[in-house]
Formats: C-alpha cells, structure tokens, sequence
C-alpha cells in the first residue's frame, strides 16, 4: 500500500461521509490505542462557546421513503419498541435531547443517509 501525505488523506476525508469518518477514528482508537480527537480537546471549549449550545435535541421532521430503516436507527438509538418507533417515524417528533452537538451531528447523518429529514435544536 503506497504511503499518503497529509493533502491526499485530507482530500480523500472531504469525499467520506460523517460517519465514515467516525468508524475511522474508532478504527484508528482500536489500533494505535489512542483517541485522535483528544488532540482537539483544549479547543473544543472555545469552539462550542463560538457555535452555540452544548447541548442539542435531534428532532424527526419527515422519516423519507426508506422508513423501516429509520425506524431501525430510531429503537437502536433510543432503544424503543416498534410500536413506539414506529409511531415515531409517522409521526416525528425528539429522537434524543439534550445530548452533545457531536452525538448529534452523528445520529442527524445516520437519519438522512436512511432518508429522513432531520433537524438539531
């Protein structure tokens, strides 16, 4: 495997979704042993404060065409029945509140690669 410099993993980043990129830091957390985003921490407080609230509401708006694949992400979120996700998907409405506005931004990428429409409050 040839050996990448810095511009072509930045590059080949910007093609990957959110959570593509999130399964490669898992990856690298499990094979090198440590968190790359640790790196980030000293600066994560200033760049909340600049971006708003520390905590968000993922709120369902429209759960799409593929809406058995929402209602899986919804009950392996939330861990809902399916009546209960189900009727959460119909109806939309809070998937998860008052979590982390990474968590967030993750979960919202999961929906809409599923097909939902999502919003963050």
């Amino acid at each position: 495997m040839a050996k990448l410099n810095k511009e072509e993993f930045i590059s080949s980043l910007k093609e990957m979704t959110l959570l593509e990129i999130k399964e490669l830091v898992d990856a690298m957390k499990e094979e090198f042993g440590v968190d790359p985003s640790a790196v980030a921490v000293s600066a994560a407080p200033v760049a909340q404060a600049e971006e708003g609230p520390s905590t968000l509401t993922v709120v369902l708006t429209n759960a799409g065409a593929a809406k058995i694949n929402v209602i899986k992400i919804i009950r392996d979120v939330t861990g809902l029945g399916l009546k209960d996700a189900k009727d959460l998907a119909d109806n939309g409405g809070n998937i998860k509140e008052n979590i982390s506005s990474d968590e967030a931004n993750e979960l919202k990428a999961k929906l809409e690669e599923a097909g939902a429409t999502v919003e963050l409050k």
